[in-house]
Order: structure tokens, then C-alpha cells, then sequence
């Protein structure tokens, strides 16, 4: 089998030439031949620009179709891709070019405005990803002209492109396709350095098995695409079997991401927990706990009856033409996902991380074994650091295609993230079944050691907390020897049903009593607190749990 990722994208755009690449919502639509003819573009800015392969490329900005293109066309080119979350502050961005060393930046206009390029040196230039225009050039070749690429194209093409005019790097599995940094502040950030095996690897997999990712079928792009869960699976996979991917382009806000959903009918959606966790707490749980619906739920064959008709209504409010939802990123909810599995909905959890670009674990909807994270996919392996893998806990390693070569210039941080004998440290605690179903238990780092030694894993505390009334999220900390509970409480069911801050204080004392009646004893906690304010996240809307400590 071929192992090169940028041949599967040259087939997929000769392949699907005419039909729909990408879309912004409720706005352009770009073929496979605009694809094609964005690639040429970029190429020619980069060439002249002095641009070589292997040269760093930095990208910035909200999801769109324009950010699709030239992030695949820097790719194309073979520079090396660093795409920067939009969320990060400019000090972090500035920290990431120079850091990374990026001898340009595509970047969005209302992220250009607030970036001094007095703090990024290197930069050779400046360009808008909206429509390839020069913001800003060291090159007194390249003008600040928002029509530069397009008199460079004309000039070459003559106005017409066919597919054989494209060129595409010859890329070898070990080389660096692209720097993925999981932070963006000076003392956190690691550049991931992802190799093309390891995109090859992740797109081949969503090829292999996926089946409706075919071309012509539609999906949703919600996550950000600079991370790579979203990367790999809202943008990688897709273009590489010509499917048609809709960009939001605006925040997406609960509003917009249902009705994007019922106009569009995606045949597949990959979330992060949050997503179905408030749709099942905040639409269907409430109805459920009405007395009337308790009486029936009492009756097997009624049961059975509702759970199918919620199933229905679930689908069809997602667009109605799913073949399942991928559930990745953090810990899912076990209530919710114990309901998903009672009415049959077509759901899986997969598992990986930035270092494997992501994929490490993952089982179809029909095969998913409930709460654990599938199984190990082909090309990669699997290990417990226990004596036990079934029944002992102990750090998930890994090895294979997908694997990382290493942070950038951080010898010291790439040793630590491996094992003598070459297995990648996920920092990830977990236990492997019989059949071969991967449980992850928590964090190394989040773990807690107890009073005598015990291991508290704080992830599986939250998880009970989580599913009492009035609570939207929760942290489990220690402080001073004593486990604490920070608790977000649910406003919008609060103002609903004309609930205080003191009566839900009130229900919070009574509840976490009863839970620490089921807890061991070293796992009771001590005392609760109440934030107001939502807990700060990451861009895949895991809370940062270093700001709680």
C-alpha cells in the first residue's frame, strides 16, 4: 500500500474535480478544481517569496474554507505547517512564530489586528487567508496587493488550471509535515512534530473505516482546526475521499450548530463530551424526571417504546442522516453515555492525543464496548505499565505509525515522554479487557495519592458529582491534605425553576453527604465550592485544571 498522504490528496481532488470541496456556512462553496487552483496560488506566493520546503509556515484564524486550502497547500508545497489556535492571546501567537521559526504567516484579519509584527522578526510575509492579499512583506517582490496571487496565477496559467498543472511534494513518512502546539504560553508550549506517516496513518484509518466518508456525502466542521482531532477528522480523512465539509465560520453556539445541522444532514458529527452531555442534561433528562413519565418508564414494554421514540427524535434533531457521533477528546459523562446506550444510539468513544496525531483507540458504534475508549487501532500497539493489564491500573504506552518524532528543540521533553525500550508515555492511567477494550481511569498527573498511599483518580469523583441536580461541571482538588469539590452550578435550570444560589448551596451540601456515603473512605470530600463562572478550557473544552489547583 502506498504510505504517501499528499498522493491521497492529489487523487481525491483529480478524482472529485467538480464536485464540492468545502463551504463557508451560508456562504461560498469551493470545488475541487478551486482547491486545486488555491494550491497553485499559495505555491507561487511561497516561491516567491523564497519560501523552500522544509521551511516553517505559521497559520491563524477561525475555521473557514479559506483556512482549509491553505493549510493543505502549504503541505502541498512541502513547508511545514504550524497552525496556531485562534483562541491563543498575540503573545502567545508571536511566541509560536518565533518559537517555530515560521518564515510566513496566513493569517485572518481580525487576528492581523491585534498582532504586532515588530514582535516576529523572522517573518518574511504577511498574508490574508480570506483572499491571499499581502498584509506585509520583507520582500520588495511581494506587494502589499490584495490581488498579487491572482496576477501571479493568470500570469502563469493564462486564466486556466487543469489538474496536471498541479505539483505536490514527494514527501517520505519520517519527514515533518507540521508543528502542533498544545499551548501557546512561553512556558508551556511544545511543538508537537507530527510527521506525514503519521497523517497518512489517521487518514487511511478514517478511509478503512469510516464508510460513509465517500465522496460527495457532507459533514459538519465544529471543532477547531488547528487541534488535531478536528484536523484529522473533520478536515484530513474528508478531502481525502471527497467529501463536501461546511465550516461555520462563526462561534458555534448551540443556535447555529442545530440549524446548520437540519439544513446540512451530516453523515457523521465528531464532538467533544460537552456537546451531547448538554443536549442529553439539558433536553431530554428534565422530560424524563417528570412523574408521569417516571410511571411509564416503570413498564418494560413502554419503556422501550419511549426510548425509541426519543432515539428518533435525537437523530432526526442532528440532521437525521447519521451513521454515528465520534465522542473524543475528554472524559464522557457515564449517566449520559449509560442513556445513550439504553436507547441504542449510534455513539463511540474513541481515544489519542496531540503526539499521535490523534488517533490511538477507536471501535464502530456496533461493536463499541460501553465506557471504555474502543480498541487498538491497526498500525498502532497498546500496553498497560502494570503487572496486571486487566485489572491493575497503570500508565497507557504506546508505539507505532502514528507517533510523533518529538517536541521541537526540547531534547529534555521528548526523552521524558518516552521508555527505554521506545514506547510513547501518554501520561494516561488505564486497564485493557479480555477482549482487548481500552478504560481509561484518569491523568497520571491529575492523580491524587491518599492519606495511605491510596491512588484517588479525582475524574471518577467528578463524574458522580456531575450527574446531581443542578450541577453543569465539576473539579475535585486537594488542598492542605483535604479533598475539596469546586462545583458549577446549572444558571439557565436555575433561573428556569426560580432557584437561589442559597437553596441550590443548600442541595449541594445534602448531595455531596449522600455521595460520601458511597465513597471509600479515603475518597470522601471534605467540603465543596461554589464559582459562579463557567471553569476556564482549552479549545477542545477540557477545563484547565492547572488553575484550580
Amino acid at each position: 500500500m502506498d504510505t504517501s498522504f499528499l498522493k491521497l490528496l492529489a487523487n481525491s481532488i483529480h478524482d472529485n474535480w467538480n464536485r464540492p470541496a468545502f463551504s463557508n456556512y451560508q456562504a461560498q462553496t469551493y470545488t475541487y478544481r478551486d482547491f486545486g487552483e488555491r494550491i497553485a496560488k499559495v505555491r507561487l506566493l511561497l516561491d516567491a517569496a523564497g519560501i523552500e520546503p522544509g521551511d516553517k509556515v505559521a497559520l491563524t484564524g477561525r475555521n473557514s474554507a479559506g483556512w482549509a486550502m491553505d493549510f493543505l497547500a502549504i503541505l502541498a508545497y512541502g513547508a511545514v505547517a504550524v497552525p496556531i489556535l485562534q483562541d491563543f492571546k498575540p503573545a502567545s501567537m508571536h511566541h509560536i512564530v518565533n518559537h517555530s521559526g515560521a518564515k510566513a504567516l496566513f493569517v485572518s484579519g481580525s487576528i492581523w489586528e491585534n498582532l504586532d509584527i515588530t514582535q516576529m522578526e523572522k517573518l518574511t510575509f504577511v498574508s490574508l487567508i480570506d483572499d491571499l492579499s499581502i498584509l506585509h512583506s520583507r520582500k520588495s517582490k511581494l506587494k502589499k496587493d490584495a490581488h498579487y496571487a491572482d496576477s501571479l496565477f493568470v500570469k502563469k496559467f493564462k486564466y486556466v488550471l487543469s489538474f496536471t498543472d498541479l505539483e505536490f511534494h514527494n514527501e517520505k513518512p519520517d519527514e515533518l509535515a507540521l508543528l502542533s502546539y498544545t499551548s501557546g504560553t512561553s512556558g508551556f508550549s511544545k511543538g508537537v512534530m507530527i510527521p506525514y506517516r503519521a497523517l497518512w496513518g489517521n487518514t487511511q484509518f478514517g478511509l478503512d473505516n469510516i464508510p460513509v466518508l465517500k465522496p460527495g456525502a457532507d459533514i459538519i466542521s465544529v471543532l477547531p482546526m488547528a487541534h488535531m482531532y478536528g484536523m484529522a477528522f473533520e478536515l484530513l480523512a474528508e478531502v481525502c475521499c471527497g467529501v463536501h465539509v461546511h465550516f461555520l465560520t462563526r462561534t458555534p453556539s448551540p443556535r447555529i450548530i442545530m440549524e446548520a445541522l437540519q439544513s446540512i444532514h451530516p453523515c457523521m458529527i465528531v464532538a467533544v463530551p460537552l456537546i451531547m452531555e448538554k443536549i442529553i442534561r439539558k433536553n431530554i433528562f428534565p422530560k424524563l424526571e417528570r412523574p408521569h413519565m417516571r410511571l411509564l418508564m416503570k413498564v418494560p414494554v413502554l419503556r422501550q417504546q419511549i426510548f425509541k421514540r426519543i432515539r428518533q427524535r435525537l437523530l432526526q434533531s442532528l440532521g437525521g442522516n447519521l451513521y454515528e457521533v465520534i465522542i473524543g477528546g475528554a472524559a464522557f459523562s457515564r449517566d449520559v453515555e449509560h442513556f445513550l446506550r439504553q436507547i441504542h444510539f449510534p455513539y463511540t468513544v474513541g481515544y489519542g492525543m496531540t503526539e499521535c496525531a490523534p488517533l490511538i483507540s477507536y471501535s464502530p458504534w456496533d461493536t463499541f464496548a460501553e465506557g471504555s475508549v474502543g480498541r487498538c487501532i491497526e498500525r498502532m500497539e497498546i500496553r498497560i505499565d502494570s503487572s496486571n493489564a486487566e485489572h491493575e491500573v497503570g500508565e497507557i504506552q504506546t508505539r507505532g505509525c502514528h507517533v510523533m518524532l518529538g517536541y521541537y528543540n526540547n531534547e529534555e521533553a521528548t526523552h521524558n515522554c518516552m521508555t527505554e525500550d521506545g514506547w510513547l508515555r501518554t501520561g494516561d492511567l488505564g486497564t485493557i479487557d479480555a477482549r482487548g477494550n481500552l478504560y481509561i481511569r484518569g491523568r497520571s498527573k491529575n492523580m491524587i495519592l491518599g492519606p495511605n498511599g491510596q491512588n484517588i483518580y479525582p475524574e471518577e469523583i467528578e463524574d458522580q458529582i456531575n450527574s446531581l441536580p443542578y450541577v453543569s461541571e465539576s473539579l475535585v482538588v486537594e488542598r492542605q491534605g483535604k479533598l475539596i469539590a469546586l462545583v458549577h452550578p446549572d444558571l439557565e435550570k436555575m433561573d428556569a425553576e426560580g432557584i437561589d444560589i442559597g437553596q441550590v448551596r443548600s442541595m449541594f451540601q445534602q448531595s455531596i453527604t449522600q455521595l460520601n456515603q458511597n465513597l471509600e473512605s479515603y475518597c470522601k470530600l471534605s467540603s465543596f465550592q461554589v464559582y459562579q463562572e463557567e471553569f476556564e478550557k482549552t479549545p477542545k473544552r477540557s477545563i484547565k485544571r492547572y488553575l484550580y489547583k
